[in-house]
Parts: structure tokens; sequence; C-alpha cells
């Protein structure tokens, strides 16, 4: 009801009011008069002869309708009772006022004269007969606005008012027809009822997981009790040969503490600039930094502040393994040491604790090692050089002059001497103005010295064994100089000085070297990839390792990957391709050509391979494909990232274009030795850390499983038998060994002779030797001048090593030739060379003689010309008249049928007798 109507009607209608009162009798009023009591006429049907107008109307089905309908129909029909009872108890009916009558004389709004519902009908308004449901008790109550009357009341009228009569049974009614349709769709339907429990669970686990944080905060010790747990023992990285005596150790702590008054600001504005430029004003943790490591693919130790460095390497309570729940122990550590120490007392004690290289740790034993002097002598530029070997102190630690890795950390250094003027730009106080930055020059470090386990071989372990612990056990320079791990690795102390007198004993002149040249010997167990001995250099403080870091062409020494790939292919060794030279193939600029332009005409594998003929293989190379050769050299146990050695990889590279280490070699022979299968080179077999817990190395998996095929046993047979022949009928026949036994190889000599190779191998042992120049120039050495090859020089060096390896080992021999493959040809066939027979049409026709008349041979000459009814038989000689001119084939007089024309007078234009030409 609208307002208008309820202020026409008096107002609000109470629910037990008088009969007489306009206000109702607990009903809606009707149309025509007052409701009678809402109790009374309840669910009331109305007598089908009534005249009731709206219902007379009604038709079969109707549309369903509201509630609304409902209730005011109702109302109507409880307004009639009222009356027509009033009526018969002799009541007296009360005149009706004007109000009441404007009232009566409202028409409804969709023009009807009855009595219905002047509302408009709801679109699911109900089509049945049945009675209206009986209303809630909240209905009456919302329709009501009051109280509801209790079931005892009495009417005005008199006697106990009449309970409404139950709706009479029928067709049940649907769900939908006493509730409203929920409109809303089915995901907010679904959020509507789940918010409340998630927002509940949520906070409960928000809950618990603050308390469980402040609960492990809380039982933190303070700074003074972690300070006192900073003092255990650290202790040196051992490393020992395979039989357990000691090789080498390095690492030892070297640490002298400084006060934060001795170390200058050049040095903290280096540190800062490198590290992290806003650590005044930085917490203790940076979880965009945490976040940042996590989305790049760093692991958990990634993104820490120099709090959360400090704390992991100075306090005890936290282990170096880079795992979550250490990450979430240095968090709550960091957060309690920035609570108990300042931001200046936080770095000094990370200036003291840090490693930097050179068994250095701390600031004041870095600047001894590098500078020779004093943390607070440092000047700015060599204070940002302390900054930038802060990352990587095993690399930086020593730089040779010219190599790469200077230019690297020449490159971080500007890095960090950008950031002190970026620094400085925020706040005057730290870092340099870009005048001062403009004049720093690139500081010059003290000489590495070398003490007694740094001398001779014993660096260069060192060395091997540091970069091995960062690769495979995913080990820190920090961690493995103060972490007490014990390092066994496989090498053999007597094959480490056979190695390096190999290569000092042979070469005559040794000390008269070019320093340009470079010696690499590396050998491998093929049965378990472990390196049993290496020789790198005379000095680790002068000379980079040059069997395991430096690079040299492979040469032809590179062709058994090609041989392994064709076999595999089913190209037999028996295959023949052509040794001639020069050739040219598709896709290389210059010709081809073999070791002094040598032509073998057809050859078979066993011989290209024996003789190294440049121009078969590359033509193997060329039908197998470049990819599929390096690919093969890869799984043997070549690195991939030695494709970066050559701009382009085609069929050449069967020549030894990709530059390769000594230990790649021996790695990659291994794979022939051991029938197919590679296993990863390796030095190091255990190590232990100060607990005695070993570690896993990242491919232990692969070793456990006896490696990884490369080709098939098969495959691995024939190649090697093809690699004897070069040492017993080829050009390795100084690799020979005194004791007979089996020795399978090959030599490699890179274009203009910049580097030469031997490399070979036993059932037991495989070794590569090379040697090549840094400058790319020809190797000359003093006694041989340049006439250096893997043949010889290098042969000569492997033999040497070999022999006092195999010392006292059983000779046992190579797997027997598979013959895997069918053979096939893939030389061209050659194209017939042109004739030499002249032309019919530049033949001079020949003319009778004049002395033919006195010819004692009666037979006219086929040179006559020819008469009427007679054939020529010079051009028609196939005719039966001119067979007895033509010579008896079956009677020749020399070889080839040119031969049968010798010294024919009929004809004088070839005076050799051979018109064709063979």
């Amino acid at each position: 009801m609208s307002t208008e109507r309820r202020r026409s009607a008096g107002g609000r209608r109470r629910a037990d009011g008088p009969v007489e009162n306009p206000r109702g009798n607990g009903g809606r009023r009707g149309r025509d008069g007052y409701a009678e009591d809402e109790r009374a006429a309840a669910g009331r049907r109305r007598a089908s002869d009534a005249d009731g107008g709206f219902w007379d109307d009604e038709r079969e089905r109707r549309p369903r309708r509201s509630r609304n309908d409902y209730d005011d129909e109702r109302s109507q029909r409880r307004s009639s009772a009222a009356r027509a009872e009033n009526g018969r108890e002799g009541g007296r009916r009360r005149a009706s006022s004007g109000y009441d009558d404007d009232r009566a004389a409202r028409r409804p709004r969709d023009g009807y004269e009855d009595d219905r519902p002047s509302r408009r009908r709801a679109r699911d308004d109900y089509d049945d007969d049945r009675p209206p449901r009986r209303r809630a008790r909240d209905d009456y109550d919302d329709d009501r606005g009051g109280r509801r009357a209790t079931s005892g009341a009495r009417s005005e009228a008199g006697g106990r008012r009449r309970a409404a009569a139950p709706p009479p049974r029928g067709r049940r009614r649907s769900k939908d027809h006493d509730e409203e349709i929920d409109e809303r769709g089915p995901l907010k339907r679904f959020f509507a009822k789940t918010w409340k429990p998630v927002l509940i669970s949520c906070g409960v686990i928000f809950v618990v997981c603050v308390a469980a944080f402040g609960i492990a905060y809380a039982q933190l010790p303070d700074a003074a009790d972690m300070d006192a747990q900073a003092s255990v023992e650290q202790a040196a990285t051992s490393v020992t040969f395979a039989d357990g005596s000691e090789a080498t150790s390095f690492g030892e702590v070297n640490r002298i503490p400084v006060t934060r008054e001795q170390i200058p600001q050049t040095v903290v504005n280096g540190v800062l600039a490198s590290e992290q430029r806003t650590f005044y004003t930085d917490p203790a943790i940076s979880p965009t930094g945490m976040l940042r490591a996590v989305l790049s693919g760093g692991s958990a130790g990634g993104g820490s502040t120099i709090t959360q460095q400090m704390a992991r390497n100075y306090y005890d309570g936290l282990s170096q393994d880079r795992s979550y729940l250490r990450k979430i122990k240095e968090i709550l550590i960091s957060l309690k040491v920035e609570q108990s120490l300042s931001k200046d007392e936080i770095l000094t004690q990370y200036l003291n604790t840090i490693y930097f290289g050179r068994g250095a740790s701390g600031v004041q034993a870095a600047a001894q090692a590098y500078f020779d002097k004093n943390v607070e002598d440092l000047d700015a530029a060599e204070g940002a050089f302390i900054g930038t070997i802060i990352q990587q102190p095993s690399n930086f630690e020593n730089v040779q002059p010219g190599s790469e890795m200077e230019k690297i950390l020449k490159e971080r250094w500007q890095y960090t001497v950008d950031g002190m003027v970026a620094m400085h730009e925020e706040d005057p106080n730290l870092g340099i103005s870009q005048e001062e930055a403009d004049k720093l020059e690139f500081p010059e470090t003290a000489p590495l010295e070398a003490g007694d386990n740094y001398a001779g071989y014993r660096g260069y372990i060192q060395e091997a064994v540091k970069r091995e612990l960062e690769n495979r056990y995913d080990l820190t320079a920090e961690q493995y100089a103060v972490g007490g791990y014990q390092v066994k690795t496989s090498l053999e102390e007597d094959l480490m000085i056979a190695a390096e007198e190999a290569v000092t004993s042979t070469l005559p002149s040794f000390e008269s070297i070019p320093e340009e040249t470079n010696f690499g010997l590396a050998a491998v167990e093929p049965a378990t990839g472990e390196i049993k001995a290496f020789y790198g250099g005379t000095d680790p403080l002068t000379d980079a390792d040059n069997s395991l870091i430096q690079q040299g062409q492979a040469g032809s020494a590179f062709k058994p990957y090609a041989l392994a790939a064709g076999l595999s292919q089913g190209i037999s060794l028996d295959s023949t391709f052509d040794g001639d030279s020069p050739q040219t193939f598709a896709g290389i600029s210059e010709p081809i050509q073999n070791d002094s332009d040598v032509s073998y005409g057809p050859v078979d594998l066993v011989q290209s391979t024996a003789d190294s003929v440049n121009t078969s293989y590359v033509k193997l190379a060329e039908i197998v494909g470049p990819e599929e050769v390096v690919a093969t050299a890869e799984r043997s146990g070549i690195p991939e990232s030695r494709r970066e050695t050559v701009t382009a990889i085609g069929s050449n590279v069967v020549l030894g274009t990709m530059s390769v280490t000594a230990l790649d070699q021996a790695a990659g022979y291994a794979t022939f030795a051991n029938k197919g299968m590679h296993l990863p080179q390796h030095m190091i077999t255990e190590v232990k850390d100060r607990n005695g817990e070993i570690l896993r190395p990242k491919d232990q998996d692969i070793i456990d499983a006896g490696g990884s095929r490369a080709f098939s046993a098969e495959v691995a047979a024939d190649a090697t038998y093809a690699m004897t022949q070069v040492v017993e009928n080829g050009g390795g026949k100084e690799a020979a060994l005194p004791d007979g036994r089996p020795v399978a190889g090959k030599t490699g000599t890179s274009n203009q002779a910049t580097s030469a190779w031997f490399v070979g191998y036993t059932p037991q042992l495989s070794a590569a030797v090379g040697l090549h120049r840094s400058d790319n120039q020809p190797l000359e050495i003093p006694g041989l001048g340049s006439d250096v090859y893997g043949g010889t020089t290098s042969a000569k060096i492997w033999k040497a090593f070999m022999t006092k390896a195999m010392e006292g080992q059983e000779i046992q021999q190579f797997p027997g030739r598979a013959n895997v493959g069918s053979p096939q040809s893939f030389v061209p066939t050659p194209t017939p060379e042109p004739s030499d027979e002249p032309e019919p049409s530049d033949s001079p026709e020949p003319t009778p003689s004049t002395t033919q008349s006195e010819s004692p041979d009666p037979t006219p000459s086929h040179s006559e010309p020819a008469q009427p009814g007679r054939p020529d038989c010079e051009e028609q000689s196939w005719l039966p008249q001119c067979q007895e001119e033509t010579p008896d084939p079956e009677q020749p007089d020399g070889p080839g049928w040119g031969d049968n024309n010798t010294g024919d007078p009929g004809r004088p234009e070839d005076p050799d007798g051979n018109p064709f030409g063979w």
C-alpha cells in the first residue's frame, strides 16, 4: 500500500482493533465496507454463487500470482465475511463518511470495475483454484507492522474468534511457491556461502604463522650470545690423492679483525656500491630482493642483504646449505641482529668475516694479500677493487694480464665505480663525485706468492678441485675456504710425476721453448671417468692450466667422431670414397687438400683413418651431416660449450676447426675404449664436511648407472679397429708401446701447424697430448724447428707417459672388428674425356693420286670417288659390297680397335693411327 493510501485509510491498522473502527478488524479493508476479523476469515473460500465479480470471470488457468496478490485477496475475503457476520448479529452499521465514500469511489488503475486487486499481477501469479497459503508469522509481522494477536482473542461481536481453517488438500506446493527466486549467478552464490569460512580459515592460518614466527623469534639468543656461538673452529679444506696421501690444502683462515674506525670510507663506498647501495636505509631483509631471486630462477640463497650475508657467514647456528629452512632461520637471525646492532656494527662484522680470495678472510687480510698494505691505507680505486672481488673471489684472485677474466674484472670494477657516483648523488656523505671517479684508474695488484701447497702441480690440483667443488657440488668459495672439507681425488701421484716428466724430458731444450707454447696432457680411466693424471704447466702462478682449461684446435683428432657417426648410419669400414686432392665441397669456400696435397684415389674408411685423408672424411661428414658429427662428439664427452669456438658448423668440422682441451679429448676417446658408454669425467671421488657427512655430486646418478650410451658397442669396436691401424700402419707409429700391447689412437695437426695432437687409448686408460700456441702462430720448438706434428712430437710424449702408466698392468686386447653396416661406394663415376678425332667436315677430302695407276695394289683405294651403280663404301661401309674392304676384327694387330688401323695409308689425317684418342 502506498503512503497516500495509508494516509487516506487513517494510518496503519492494528490487528486487534474494533469492528467499527475504520482501521479494520485485523485484516485489509475491502473496497465496499469494513473488513472482518482477520482470523475469522482466514482461508475461507467464497461461495460459488456469490457475487464476486472478479471470481465469476475467472478463467480455467490464470498466470501465477505473487505473494502480495494472495495477501490482498485474503484481506478482501475477510472483509466480506466480517460484514456478513455483523449483519446477522444485528450490529449497527456505521454510516459512511465522505472520506470512505471517496475511497469506495476510487477505481483501480487497471480499469477494472470489480473488487479484484488493483495492483498489477506479477508474472509468476498462480493459476489454480487453490486457496492462498497461510502466511507465516514473519509475513504477518511485516504486513501489520505489529505483534500478532493470540489465537484466543475475542472479536468485538463476542465469542471466540474462529481459527483459520487449514487449506484444502491438494497438489503439493513447489518450493519456488513459498520462496523467492535467487537471481544471482552461481559464482556469486558460491562466494556468498563460502567467503566467511575462507576468511575465518585465512585468519586462523595467519594467526598461527605469526604466533610461530613470534615464538621462534623470541627463542633466539641475543646478539651477545650469538657472538659467543661464532667462535667455533674454522678449518681449511684438505685434498688427498687416490691412495689417501695428502696432495694439498687451501683456504686456511687468515683473518685479522679491525674496527669500524680502521676501515676507511673508500672501502665502505666500494663494498656498498657493489653489494647494497642503500644499506643504511634498507631493513635487515629485502622481500623484493628475495622475490626477485625466486622469480628469476634463483635458489633459496639469492636476494640476501648485507645483514643476511653477515648472519649466514658469522653465526654458527646457520648452515651453508641452500634450503628454504635455512633461509627462514637466516631471516629470523637477521631481524634479531638488526635490533641489537647498529648499521656500522653490522657492516664491520660483515667485512671481518667474508672471504676475498688468496686465502684472505676479512678486509684487513685482503688488503695485505692484494695490495700489500693495511686496509686504512687503501684509496678509492683499491676500495672499489675490494668491493668488486667479493662475488667471485676464486676467479679474480689471480687474473692474468690480457686474459678474458681480466676484461671481466675491469668491467665489474667500472660498474662499482659508477655505483659509487650514484650513491654520492643520493647522499653526499657516501660515494664519490663524478669528477673524482673520472680520475680513477684500475689498480695494479701484488703478485700472488706461492707457498708449499701451491708450488708445481699442487697449485694446479688446488684450482682444479675448487672448480669441481663449485660445478659438481654447488659449494661457494666462502664455504670451501672455511668449511673444513675433506676432498679425496682420483689422482695418482706417480702418474702426475710421470706426466710432467713425459713433457719436459721428451722435448729438447724445454726451457727455451717460446712462452706462447702450451702443453697439455690428461689421462682418464674409461671404466669410471676418473681423471688419473694431468699436466697443466710449469707454474700455476704464471701459466694457466693447459690440460683442463686451455683450448686448441682439434685438427684431425676430431675425425673419429665422424667415423662413429657414419658407422651408426650403416656406412661400413669397407665403404669407398674419393681420396684425391684437392676437392671442392658445398658450403666450404676453400678447396680441401690432403697433407702435402697427396691424391690417394679410391680409399676405404680404414685407410682414410690410418693416412688421415682429409677429402674422404669431409665427404663422410657431408653425408652423415655436420650436426650429427658434433652431436656424436658431445655424447662422447666434448662439452657443448665448445660450439662457441667456431662461427659455423660445416662439413670441415671433421678437420678439427672446433677447439677442445686435452681433458675433452681424453674423455671423448675413453668412450670408444668403454664400448660406447660415456661417464662424466671427474677428479673428485668423495667430499666430507666437518661433521663427516658425505656430499653427493650432481652427476652421481649417471655415474651409478654406468654412464650414458653415446653409440653402440659394435660401432666402438669398428672405430677402434680403424684407429689401431693408425698406430700400426699409419701416421701414429711413434705411439706404439714397447711391450706390444694394443693401442688405438689418432693424430691431429691443424692448419699451418698451430696445434698438434695425439689422442690414444688402451683398454684401461685413455690419454691426450695437445701442443698449441696461444697466438695462433705455427709451433716452433728448439731442436725441432717447425717440424712439429701430432704423429711425431705429440705421439712421443704420449708414448713416454703411457709406458710409465702401463707398467705392471695386464695386457688386454680390444674387441674384434664387428663389421657393422654395408659396403657402399661414394666415388664419383668418371666422365669420358672428349675425343681427339677430327670432325668429318674439317677433314680434307682426299684426291686421287696421280700415281694411282702405278700402284701395284689392284685394290682401289677407298678414297677413290664413288662410281655410278656402286655404293660409297667410305660412308656406307655396312653394305655387303663393302665388307671385303673392312679389316677382319678378329685378327687385330694390337690392343684396341684403333690399333688395327695403325699405318693405314687410307688415313693420312691420323698419323697416330688412333682416331678415338684411347
